[in-house]
């Protein structure tokens, strides 16, 4: 990864994380300030609502008689709501009777009228303490909303002095300024925590995604080194294999160059010189076919020589069948079909057998180690199947398949057992498969006992070039 890639990813990851974090942060600082709001406006109901209640409850105890305000109560409540601290506080009064009429209200228009019990209201004559910031839509705050948007509303239940039970429920307003003082300071602090811990955790985030880039990058360019010394490594051995290749591919045409030139001496060395003894051993033995004298046994001069010329002759023939054997005919100039059909045809007139042989579309040229090839594993094939298996039912397929010469030697004998064949070190079968893997073939055999065999090879049509690096 180039440097630029990694930069882009970087700041991506920062720019991401970055964009998660503000948006956590707006969310938490949000469901802060709510809480915060809420927490706010509940205490400072809770604490007002303990100061009305405990000056005012004593001023509505006429309520638990016959539920109606008396007037000296109602006085009372005038001069608590207008000369003392509390009138500065609250800027609305009522008092709910149970079925949802109002009792008193610093609005007299509003005292004696009847209102469905709403949940704050029910909320209060079940003993609970509500309060909320309200926008005053509700019909009872008819004249509230003409001098203000919103107030705190709280409502309260007032319970009679000597048994407890809940008379009515006082309901009183404040304004929000000292509240959104409050509440803005709480909001500012915690809105500076919250930035203050997500700038924080962005700064680690940003240390921890650069340490792991850096991290990355150092084990990207250990691991582009090791590729790299991996694709050297691999080259090499593809330079090694194809040089092993070329030279096995020289090595099977200077073998038979080889056992050629070993034919050509035996043929002029040995072979002569025992060609001219049994000439001479021939006309000694004319010579002394008549001489009286024995040897050993009472065999005469003549008898004698007439053995060892047998002898003579017998190594002679051995000697040239053994050089006939090595020599590989001038298949240079040979197709690949050329080449099948002579490995064939010097069988059948060896063994005196006919051989089915299938030739179909080969290339007319192919290297001169495939031929080699082709025309030892066809020789060697056909006359282990003479041997072993008496040439019964012997066929020879040669076709291309895939870039690759396929050749299938398949014959009726008696078959047998591969495993035992390889245990028992049979050089001929070793030998083929030699031949064909040094080429960068394939050898397979299939036989079994009584099921005939069949040798299948596949050699590389255009192997490495056997020319000298």
């Amino acid at each position: 990864m180039n440097s630029f890639a990694r930069f882009s990813l970087l700041r991506l990851l920062l720019a991401g994380g970055a964009v998660i974090l503000l948006a956590g942060m707006l969310v938490v600082g949000t469901w802060v300030e709510r809480e915060i709001e809420s927490g706010v406006t509940s205490r400072a109901a809770l604490v007002t609502s303990l100061y009305v209640d405990s000056l005012v409850s004593a001023n509505l105890q006429s309520l638990a008689g016959n539920g109606e305000l008396s007037e000296a109560d109602r006085a009372a409540l005038e001069r608590l709501l207008s000369g003392t601290p509390l009138g500065q506080h609250v800027v609305a009064f009522k008092v709910w009777a149970p079925d949802g009429r109002i009792l008193y209200s610093t609005n007299p228009a509003l005292t004696g009228r009847r209102f469905p019990v709403g949940k704050a209201l029910a909320s209060a004559l079940a003993g609970h303490v509500y309060s909320r910031i309200a926008n005053l839509t509700e019909p009872e705050n008819e004249f509230e909303r003409q001098q203000w948007s919103r107030l705190i509303e709280t409502y309260a239940p007032v319970r009679a002095a000597n048994t407890g039970t809940i008379i009515a429920v006082s309901e009183f307003y404040q304004t929000t300024d000292e509240l959104a003082q409050e509440v803005r300071a709480a909001r500012l602090r915690s809105w500076l925590m919250v930035g203050t811990s997500t700038l924080v955790m962005f700064l680690l985030l940003a240390w921890l995604v650069r340490r792991a880039s850096n991290t990355i990058t150092a084990q990207q360019s250990e691991l582009s080194e090791k590729v790299t010394q991996l694709t050297t490594l691999l080259a090499q051995n593809e330079q090694l294999h194809e040089r092993v290749r070329r030279a096995a591919a020289r090595t099977t045409a200077l073998n038979e160059r080889f056992l050629h030139r070993i034919a050509a001496d035996l043929h002029d060395g040995p072979g002569q010189s025992l060609a001219l003894a049994l000439m001479r051993m021939e006309t000694l033995a004319d010579a002394c076919s008549a001489c009286p004298a024995t040897i050993a046994r009472e065999r005469t001069v003549g008898e004698e020589f007439r053995t060892l010329h047998a002898a003579l002759q017998s190594a002679l023939e051995d000697l040239r069948a053994i050089s006939g054997g090595l020599h590989l005919p001038e298949i240079e100039r040979l197709s690949v079909a050329d080449t099948a059909r002579r490995a064939v045809h010097d069988y059948e007139r060896k063994a005196g057998l006919a051989v089915a042989l299938s030739v179909d579309d080969v290339p007319p040229e192919a290297p001169l180690p495939v031929k080699i090839t082709l025309f030892r594993l066809l020789q060697e094939s056909l006359a282990n199947g003479f041997r072993h298996g008496g040439g019964a039912d012997q066929r020879v397929t040669v076709n291309v398949r895939d870039g690759h010469l396929l050749v299938e030697v398949a014959d009726g004998g008696a078959g047998f057992d591969p495993r035992t064949a390889v245990a028992d070190g049979h050089l001929g079968l070793a030998g083929m498969r030699e031949r064909v893997e040094i080429l960068g073939g394939t050898f397979s055999l299939q036989s079994a006992p009584g099921r005939g065999t069949l040798i299948r090879a596949s050699l590389p049509i255009a192997p490495l070039e056997t020319g000298r690096e």
